[in-house]
């Protein structure tokens, strides 16, 4: 069984809609083509995303990121306490507000291209990252633009690079554990080397690249919104012994005041809501915290459920 792929051409169409409801209840994450991110955006990316993690690791430390400040390089990462067996580099808003006050990012000196070709391809994620949020919006049975309001100047989304190098003992390690996507919207560039799977039935599923396609998750945020019609899906990447594997998500996520909860289109008598409200400063903060090291429990949203 695969991963199901939407052409996103005509995406306000009836169709597409009820394309897109089936496999955010089935599947949680899907593959989209026609999706107007040009592809010399895409390329200059993979370019540039080997240009960067092909440097001296002593290089790359100049720009590491901290506990206090999540953007730039890091070798370190950890996903349900256990470390990844891979390297990233994240970029994302400064601030000097909110829970991740002083948070700035962080350029290599020595690429010139690179900021370029990352923000590029950062702000073609956004437009794609919104559209498909406004038609999750109207399956909800809410105005197209009513979950995008709060993802406005203010928003928090950020982008990660992900780099996993060949790995020795690559049955015995993964490249990212099981999780979900704390946010609303994940859309994603990989390379044709295979390696994230999803959960489904108890069953793990690799997504089979497409050089055409955009690999689409939701994340905690829309399983909140959606009462849980829509679940964020469980997914990890292998590791490899055989090849090196790029990848680039882009988490769309909102302003940090942001409370969220089941919206009304999905709550009733017959359907009371699962979720009390979460902040989500209060969430990414203690998400991030657990990503940096190990500081106990990695906070969920079943910490916040009703039920």
């Amino acid at each position: 069984m695969k991963i199901p792929v939407i052409d996103v051409h005509q995406f306000r169409n009836d169709d597409h809609l009820r394309e897109l409801d089936v496999a955010c209840t089935e599947w949680g994450c899907f593959q989209i083509t026609n999706h107007g991110m040009p592809q010399v955006v895409i390329a200059s990316l993979h370019t540039q995303m080997g240009a960067f993690f092909d440097l001296p690791l002593t290089t790359k430390k100049t720009i590491e990121r901290t506990r206090t400040n999540p953007w730039g390089f890091f070798d370190q990462e950890l996903t349900k306490n256990l470390r990844d067996s891979k390297e990233i580099f994240d970029v994302g808003p400064g601030t000097d507000t909110g829970p991740l006050a002083g948070s700035a990012p962080q350029w290599p000196e020595n690429i010139p291209a690179f900021k370029s070709a990352i923000l590029g391809f950062y702000d073609a994620s956004q437009s794609i990252a919104e559209k498909i949020l406004m038609g999750i919006s109207r399956n909800l049975g809410m105005p197209g633009d009513f979950l995008t309001s709060d993802f406005g100047e203010r928003q928090t989304s950020f982008l990660r690079l992900n780099y996993y190098p060949l790995c020795d003992q690559a049955e015995e390690n993964l490249g990212i554990s099981h999780h979900t996507d704390a946010g609303a919207v994940t859309v994603m560039f990989q390379d044709m080397n295979p390696g994230l799977q999803i959960r489904r039935k108890d069953e793990w599923h690799t997504v089979v690249p497409r050089a055409d396609a955009l690999v689409i998750n939701i994340g905690d945020i829309v399983q909140v919104w959606s009462n849980d019609r829509y679940v964020a899906p469980l997914h990890r990447v292998l590791a490899s012994v055989e090849a090196k594997r790029y990848s680039a998500p882009f988490f769309f996520n909102p302003d940090y005041d942001l409370d969220y909860a089941p919206v009304d289109g999905v709550v009733s008598e017959d359907s009371p809501a699962h979720y009390r409200a979460i902040n989500w400063g209060e969430f990414r903060a203690g998400r991030a915290a657990g990503d940096y090291a190990n500081y106990g429990e990695e906070i969920q949203i079943s910490h916040y459920r009703l039920d």
